[in-house]
This record gives structure tokens, sequence and C-alpha cells, in this order.
């Protein structure tokens, strides 16, 4: 270690190690303790049963098509793991009163908190897929073969927004201590402002102006598209616009918790519960 640090090595690998294998240790002390039978219906089962729900409903009123909501409620349901990991990565540590440990370290917060956040977009990636796959063969709804790469693309930069938006969650979570309750309130501000069940155009405009400025509601608007036939160049600019956003929620969530750090250190709030 001491040789790497002459080398002028040291602090380079030491964030690069902060950043993947802390990531990794700390997504497996979020879910190591999950059994299958856990995860399975928390966050496989869950999207799909709700996908079905909305489906049914806009068949039943004679809205919209199927690919229409399972399209929506797939990556709507990206958020839960992506938000809530988020959250307890940082309210976990505060529940265990190991946080001040953490924080006590003079480890880099970028790596710190970035690292973590990669295996929750991975996860949040998955959960999304998974429902649009199950989904649209449970409600024969057709998407082109060709559509598939561009739609695994485009899942991803929504996880990415919606863990940056999970990391402002975490950073409130150093003040606050019920993340559970405002996660809850969050996922259901999205479920109805990003376009997930009603299309962004038919909502009022004070509501679609919201939806716009949150994660998810221009993926979930690509992905229709892409589902619907339309190519790269038409949905490249929706695409832009939510990794832009999906980045300012993790440079709000990265100064949020700098800032919380010193007003929990100056009142000594960070082991409370």
């Amino acid at each position: 270690m001491l040789t790497s640090f002459r080398a002028g090595r040291g602090p380079r690998m030491t964030s690069t190690r902060i950043f993947f294998v802390g990531g990794l240790m700390s997504y497996r002390a979020l879910f190591g303790w999950m059994n299958p039978w856990i995860f399975i219906p928390s966050l496989l089962v869950s999207p799909v049963c709700q996908i079905l729900l909305f489906a049914y409903i806009g068949r039943s009123a004679g809205v919209g098509d199927d690919e229409f909501y399972v399209i929506g409620n797939a990556l709507n349901y990206a958020a839960i793991p992506c938000m809530f990991a988020m959250t307890f990565t940082i309210g976990g540590e505060r529940f265990a009163q190991t946080l001040g440990l953490v924080l006590a370290t003079p480890a880099r917060r970028i790596p710190l908190f970035l690292g973590r956040s990669l295996p929750v977009i991975l996860n949040g990636w998955f959960v999304a897929m998974f429902g649009v796959v199950v989904g649209s063969l449970l409600l024969d709804a057709h998407i082109p073969g060709s559509a598939w790469p561009l739609i695994a693309l485009v899942v991803a930069v929504g996880s990415l927004a919606s863990t940056g938006l999970g990391l402002v969650m975490g950073a409130l979570n150093l003040v606050y201590r019920d993340g559970a309750t405002m996660g809850n309130v969050l996922f259901l501000v999205l479920l109805i402002f990003t376009g997930t069940n009603v299309a962004l155009d038919d909502l009022p405009g004070w509501m679609a102006a919201i939806g716009r400025c949150l994660p998810l509601s221009h993926a979930i608007e690509a992905t229709r598209m892409l589902g619907d036939g339309a190519t790269w160049g038409a949905v490249q600019g929706l695409v832009g616009t939510e990794a832009l956003i999906g980045l300012a929620y993790v440079a709000v969530g990265l100064a949020t918790i700098r800032l919380f750090e010193h007003l929990s250190r100056a009142g000594a709030t960070l082991d409370q519960i």
C-alpha cells in the first residue's frame, strides 16, 4: 500500500476499490438476507400484478392498449428497488448506528455513494425488463424484435434517473427518520405524474410540467415509441433528457449529503434512530 502511494497510484486505486468493492458489499448487506421467496414476490411478482391490474382496467374503460400499460407500469416499478435501496443504504447504516463510522472515514464521498448506486441501477433495470418481457408475454403485446436492444438501453437510463432520486432521498434520511414513508409517497407521485397509466398530454398542464421534471417520464415515452416501431433518432432527445434529469438528481443528492452531513454532525443526530 505504501509503495502504491509513493508511486502516485494509491488514491486512484483506493477510490476505484471503494466504488466497486464497497458498492458490492453494501448491496450484499442490503439484500443478502433476502431469500428468493422474499425477493421474487417483492420485486418480480408485484410489478407483473400491477401491469395486469392497470391493463385490465384499461381494457374495461376502452382506453389505451396492452403495450401502453405493460411499458408504463414495468418502468414505473423500477423506482421501487432504485429509490428504496438508495434510501436504505444510508438509513440502514443509521439504524444500525454505523453511519457515523462510514462518514468518519477519509474516503471520497463520490465513489463512496456512487459505488453503492451501481448495483441498485442494475437491479432496477432487471426488475423493469422482467416486467416488460413477462407482461408482453402474458398480454400478447407485440414489440418488434429489433426494438429490444434499444429498449434495454432506455430502461437502463431510466433506472439511473430513479437511482438519482433515491440518492436525494437517502440524503434526506440523514435528518429525516422515516425513509419508507417518504419512499411510498414518492412512488405514488411517480405512478401518477410520469405518464405511467395516463399519457402526459392527457394530464392537466401543471401535472404534466411536474412529470417532465421527474425520473422515468421521458424513458417511458421513449420506450413506448420504440415499442411502436420508432427509430433511435426519434427517441434520442427523450433519452438524453432522461439522462440529464438523472445526473441532476445525482448532483443534488451528493450536494445534499454533504450539507446534511455537516448539519447532522453539528446537531449530533447521525446515530439517532
